[in-house]
């Protein structure tokens, strides 16, 4: 037996449940179509140095390249003197070419050409 107050509240639901799933549909709709892995983040490539760039142009490599992470498989973790549940992959965005130069007294490299390559950290 349905009686009034039943079927209005059914109703409710339903049309709050409609309401939502138009909204939801909409957000992903108009989400922008990029891909994910490197949203953010530009090509390799050289950009002008505008710090160092007061007299004459001076270029930098600048963006991403390959990196990925993945659980580390067990035969690995046992050959590792400190075990890391989580192994790295990556490469940077590095100067193929590059030639030295002095800005302000300062002794600044011009990159002239960019690659992917292996990742140099530098400490200073």
């Amino acid at each position: 037996m349905v009686t009034k107050v039943t079927a209005m509240g059914s109703a409710k639901s339903a049309g709050a449940v409609l309401l939502l799933l138009s909204f939801l549909l909409y957000v992903a709709d108009s989400y922008p179509n990029f891909p994910k892995s490197n949203m953010g983040c530009e090509e390799c490539t050289l950009t002008k140095n505008s710090g160092f760039s007061r007299d004459r142009p001076i270029y930098q490599c600048m963006g991403c390249c390959f990196s990925r992470a993945y659980p580390t498989p067990l035969k690995a973790m046992t050959t590792m003197t400190i075990p890391k549940n989580i192994t790295s992959e990556a490469t940077c965005c590095v100067a193929k070419q590059s030639y030295q130069t002095e800005v302000a007294g300062i002794k600044v490299r011009n990159h002239t050409e960019c690659h992917c390559s292996t990742c140099y950290y530098h400490k200073i």
